[in-house]
Order: C-alpha cells, then structure tokens, then sequence
C-alpha cells in the first residue's frame, strides 16, 4: 500500500486540470482577397459557438474576417 500512494500522486500531479482545445478555422483578409487556414487553442468550453466567438474577435483584431471554424478537438 505504501508504494501504491506515490503513483497515486504523481498521476493526479501529471493530469492537467482541463484539456486543451483545439479549434480548425478558415478565414479570409479582403483588397486584395487573401485566404488563410489556422488553428488554434481555446479556452472554455470546447464547442463549435465558443470557438466561433473567440475566433472571431481574435482574427478580427488582425484584420481577418472568420469564415468558418471547421472542428474543434480536446488534446
């Protein structure tokens, strides 16, 4: 039992707490039309519409215009 509880600790040490999400996204930047394909990581929920809404304000804030988020995934 005694080496039982430092392999016990170590695994729940070594476990993040959440999960990264990863999100799969095309957009768009206009005059002259330029297209990109990106990922990248969200915070919060892993879902479509909270990957949309990051997104959007993220690209946005580079002068991209999302088109679509094509897949979100844990890690």
């Amino acid at each position: 039992m005694k080496t039982l509880l430092p392999l016990v600790l170590a695994t729940l040490i070594a476990a993040p707490a959440s999960a990264a999400c990863l999100a799969e996204y095309k957009a768009k930047r206009d005059n002259p039309l330029e297209l990109f394909y990106g990922t990248a990581q969200i915070s919060g929920a892993c879902t479509m519409a909270e990957a949309n809404a990051q997104l959007r304000d993220q690209l946005a804030a580079q002068g991209l215009t999302l088109l679509k988020v094509l897949s979100v995934r844990q890690q």
